[in-house]
Formats: C-alpha cells, sequence, structure tokens
C-alpha cells in the first residue's frame, strides 16, 4: 500500500464530493431568485440518492465483472453494499474500497449536472425518480464501458469501451460531460420550454457573485475530478494537474476577451462559463446559439458546455494526442493516423445515442405515469422554491413568516 496515493485519491475524492456544492452554487446563481432552492435541492438531492444506490448495486454495474465477458455491464451481484471491498489488500497502490469511493463521486456530480437543463419547471418528487432510473440504467452502464479495465490477470473483464475498442477517456469526457449533456438535451426536450421562453423574466440569474463562488470551487474540485484520475501521485497527475489549471484559465481570459471586443465589456457571468467550459474542452458560443435555434430550454446550458465540450474534447484526442503525455498514444497530427481519431468517433456516437435515447424513453415513461413531469404553470411563474418546499431563500416584506406546507410537487 502506497501511503501517498492513498492520501491523494483521499484527498481528491474530497475534491470531487465539494463539486456538489459548488455546482448547487452555479446553478444557484443562474436561476431567479425563487428558483435557488429547488435548483440546489435537485443537486443535492439526486448526488445523495446516486450515493446510496452506488453503495447498495451501482459500484457492481459498474465494475464488476462483464455479465457474458461482452463489455456490457458489470455483475450487478458482486459488491451487493460493497461489503466484499472491506478486507484490505496490500499489495495493492490504494484500497479498492477508496477507489470505489472516488467514482461514486464521479457518478454524484454526473446525475447532478443534469439536473440544469430542468431549471425551475420540473417537479421535485419526478426530478429524484428520474435521477435514480438513470442512474441505474444509464450512467452505471456508461461508466463500465468507458472506466473498467480488465484486471491485469485476467480475472475480471470490464468495459467495451475501455478494452475492446481503447478509446481514451481519462477522466469522462464521455461517460461524465457528454452523457450528462446529451441526457440534458433529452430531458429538455420532453419537460418543453419555460413560460415565457426565450425571454424568461422571472429566472434571470439573480446572483452573479453566487455564480463565481460556484464556478471557483468547481475548478479548485476539478483538480481532483482529473489529476485524481491518475490514481496515484505522480507524473501523470502533475501533467493533468499543471493542465487543468492552464486550460481553465485560458478559457476564462478567451471568453473575457472576447465580450470585450463584441459587448464592450467583460462580464462575469461570461468570464465564468468561459472557465467551465474550458475545463470541459470547449469554446461555448456554439452551444448557447445553438438552443436557440433548435428552439429547446436547456435553462443553464447543460447541453452547450457539457455536451458540445465533451464531443470537441474526446474528438480532438484523435487528433492532437501524443505519445509524450500519460496516455502514452499519438493521434493523426502526431504521426498515429486515422485509428485513434475513430476509435474516439465510435465512442462519442455511442454514448451519445443510447444516453440521449435511453434518457428521452425514461422521461417520456415518467411523464406519462407521474401525472407530468412539470409544475403548475402558475406555481413555475410565482417560483418552484414556494410550490415544491414552501421556502424562499430571500423573504421580502410582502411575504409571510409562515409559508405553508408544500404542495408536493
Amino acid at each position: 500500500m502506497d501511503s501517498g496515493n492513498v492520501a491523494w485519491i483521499l484527498a481528491s475524492s474530497a475534491l470531487v464530493c465539494m463539486m456538489i456544492p459548488a455546482l448547487a452554487l452555479f446553478y444557484g446563481g443562474m436561476v431567479g431568485s425563487r428558483r435557488i432552492l429547488n435548483m440546489m435541492m435537485m443537486c443535492f438531492g439526486g448526488a445523495s440518492l446516486v450515493a446510496v444506490l452506488w453503495a447498495l448495486f451501482g459500484y457492481s454495474m459498474a465494475f464488476g465483472n462483464s455479465v457474458g465477458g461482452l463489455g456490457l455491464i458489470g455483475d450487478v451481484t458482486e459488491f451487493p453494499g460493497m461489503g466484499q471491498l472491506m478486507a484490505e489488500d496490500k499489495e495493492a497502490s490504494i484500497p479498492v474500497i477508496l477507489f470505489a469511493a472516488f467514482q461514486l463521486f464521479f457518478a454524484c456530480v454526473t446525475t447532478a449536472l443534469v439536473a440544469g437543463a430542468a431549471a425551475g419547471r420540473m417537479k421535485f418528487g419526478a426530478w429524484m425518480v428520474f435521477a435514480g432510473i438513470w442512474a441505474t440504467i444509464v450512467y452505471f452502464p456508461i461508466a463500465h464501458w468507458v472506466f473498467a479495465f480488465n484486471s491485469a490477470d485476467g480475472s475480471t473483464v470490464g468495459g467495451w469501451i475501455a478494452n475492446g475498442i481503447k478509446a481514451i477517456d481519462f477522466a469522462g469526457g464521455t461517460a461524465v460531460h457528454m452523457n450528462a449533456g446529451a441526457a440534458a438535451l433529452a430531458l429538455a426536450l420532453v419537460l418543453g420550454k419555460s413560460s415565457g421562453w426565450p425571454k424568461v423574466e422571472h429566472a434571470k440569474p439573480h446572483s452573479r457573485p453566487l455564480v463565481l463562488v460556484g464556478a471557483g470551487l468547481l475548478w479548485v474540485g476539478w483538480f481532483g475530478f482529473n489529476a485524481g484520475s491518475a490514481l496515484s501521485a505522480g507524473h501523470s497527475a502533475s501533467v493533468v494537474f499543471l493542465n487543468t489549471a492552464v486550460a481553465a484559465s485560458a478559457g476564462l481570459l478567451a471568453w473575457a476577451l472576447v465580450e470585450r471586443f463584441r459587448h464592450g465589456a467583460a462580464t462575469s457571468m461570461g468570464a465564468a462559463s468561459g472557465l467551465i467550459s474550458a475545463l470541459v474542452a470547449i469554446t461555448p458560443a456554439c452551444g448557447s446559439e445553438l438552443k436557440f435555434r433548435l428552439g429547446f430550454d436547456d435553462s443553464l446550458d447543460v447541453v452547450g458546455v457539457h455536451l458540445v465540450g465533451g464531443i470537441l474534447g474526446t474528438l480532438l484526442i484523435g487528433l492532437f494526442a501524443t505519445d509524450a503525455a500519460p496516455n502514452g498514444v499519438s493521434g493523426l497530427f502526431y504521426g498515429g493516423g486515422f485509428e485513434l481519431l475513430g476509435v474516439q468517433s465510435l465512442a462519442t456516437v455511442t454514448v451519445l445515442a443510447y444516453s440521449f435515447g435511453i434518457t428521452w424513453i425514461l422521461a417520456k415513461i415518467l411523464d406519462k405515469t407521474m401525472g407530468g413531469l412539470r409544475i403548475k404553470p402558475e406555481d413555475e411563474l410565482r417560483g418552484i422554491d414556494l410550490a415544491a418546499h414552501s421556502e424562499l431563500a430571500y423573504l421580502t416584506d410582502e411575504d409571510p413568516v409562515d409559508l405553508g406546507s408544500p404542495q408536493r410537487v
């Protein structure tokens, strides 16, 4: 057991966990003042539910021995409750139980990301049901495809993307960002547009400072997300750590510069968007235009940032990868030919199709069986916080002290 590696992955796990409240602040600041509590509750509630499911069977589905050796899904009965992971393996670099904890937060964050597409208009109970089923039938299988590698002794068979076509996804470009973005698009299409979209006065960002604080904390958490994926405190983690710092900084500066020339001022919202978009490997403008041209209401640009970013980040590996980097594979521009680009493209298309298709079907089924996913129009206009949680983040002189009981939405 390497104590240095153990300490680094423990710290990285805590950093990725911090991304959940950071995302809640980031999303919360971008919605109206009477939507913030619901937005934050969707992040915390969905993440908490997924953490429990991960312990019960999710880890088995993602990292258990592949059923039939097909690389599609892990054996759900292999680690029920994860009690089998408690025994110490002195030969391992880090405890398996620690790896399971680290990956738990990936599942939690990915589910919370999807919530941004439903801001202010989805029943909280329906969201919780959706989050649990979505993690089970979408995230856990895709995590198996992408993150589960064959064991060195051949006793455990992993996912088909990681081992069959050997596509590169160091820290979640496909399994996290592309997956969440495709799911967000499907959910947004099923939910429909907010009342008054695209000029939704009651849903405008109410706290830009919260957005910046959330973005900054996400940046910090991303060091655990990316560099922690090296699973050791060594050279690979160091390279990724530096790349994460520089990419985020460059993204913030580039976006601020573009805004300065196009609109005359560099805004805080633009800076936050540039920072996060760079961390997901994207210039966000194309995604922001996309939702208005195609007419879908992705309230917090989950599609623009995470879907488009995941696609670009994954495909560009096929062009710019170099064998001097931790992955040790060269792309087209570094003499590697078209093979890696083809592999990355196949992984991209498959994850997109599966995540979007299954999410759309799931959302449609829940919409028909739970009395609709949307809250009432009048509740949407006055704010979902009061309707769903009987609370307001900010009370005014006109608001009663006793806000009554929640209306179970």
